[in-house]
């Protein structure tokens, strides 16, 4: 329980019996999962303030010890009163923003050493057993205090656009053009290749041999005619359909192997 040995210290001059010694390990817990002490008594006093510290008069009432907190992001206030029942100590603890209560009953002796209230590092036992009581009985009922996120959200660049069906795809500068990500779970994808007027899509419904994955040779724009054409005289990227048949090297159909409709008709 860090933290707890500079409030002991702190508090010891007022520390006369186990119960007391209880009380404050109980206090510095609260304050570790995010609560700060208001005062003493059922009902706030003048200029109160959040502190860590146990308030003046904290142990002036040795049948009842009453507190009050709130979190640090003022959604709880907490009501505390530890009741001495012989060797025993009830928690009550009232949240009076969602008006929930939570009960926890400690035996003394499970926590405290009565012998040594004046040496810290013998006073507490058990300590690990103490802060699990005190989450799972008071913490976990009332709802812990509120966080700020240790990990700030990914950004929206980390977030692939195609993982969510829905999503709308981002927008790309102009003269760019966004990749290509097949859906592998969109069943209605199938064919849309066909519909890409740019042909920069794979999957289509029509196999094209020149797009199948295995690397091709580069189409010769002299094949077929005598000599040669210039260097440059087909600017890069431009749609070129040959003079003749295609050279030697290069496999598959002609680009042009798909025949016109109703090409088997006689009558045409």
């Amino acid at each position: 329980m860090a933290g707890l040995e500079p409030l002991y210290a702190w508090a010891r001059p007022t520390i006369s019996r186990p119960q007391d010694a209880l009380v404050c390990g109980i206090h510095w817990e609260l304050i570790q999962h995010g609560y700060r002490c208001l005062g003493t008594g059922d009902e706030a006093g003048p200029d109160e303030r959040k502190s860590e510290l146990l308030p003046a008069g904290w142990e002036a009432n040795k049948e009842v010890y009453t507190l009050r907190y709130k979190s640090k992001d003022d959604a709880h206030e907490l009501l505390l009163k530890a009741i001495t029942v012989e060797d025993s100590m009830i928690l009550n603890v009232m949240d009076r923003s969602s008006q929930k209560v939570a009960d926890v009953t400690l035996a003394v002796a499970d926590y405290i050493n009565p012998e040594h209230l004046d040496d810290f590092h013998k006073v507490f036992k058990n300590t690990e057993e103490l802060r699990t009581r005190i989450t799972s009985g008071i913490i976990a009922p009332l709802g812990a205090p509120a966080e700020k996120a240790k990990n700030e959200p990914e950004s929206k660049e980390d977030v692939h656009w195609d993982e969510n069906p829905l999503r709308i795809p981002p927008r790309q500068p102009m003269g760019t053009r966004a990749p290509y990500r097949p859906s592998p779970v969109n069943p209605f994808a199938v064919g849309g290749a066909d519909l890409d007027p740019l042909g920069g899509r794979s999957g289509g419904m029509i196999v094209d041999p020149l797009r199948s994955g295995v690397p091709q040779p580069g189409i010769d724009p002299s094949s077929g005619i005598p000599g040669r054409l210039p260097p440059g005289a087909v600017p890069p990227g431009a749609r070129f359909d040959p003079f003749g048949p295609l050279g030697i090297g290069r496999p598959g159909p002609d680009p042009d192997h798909l025949p016109p409709p109703g090409y088997d008709d006689m009558f045409m």
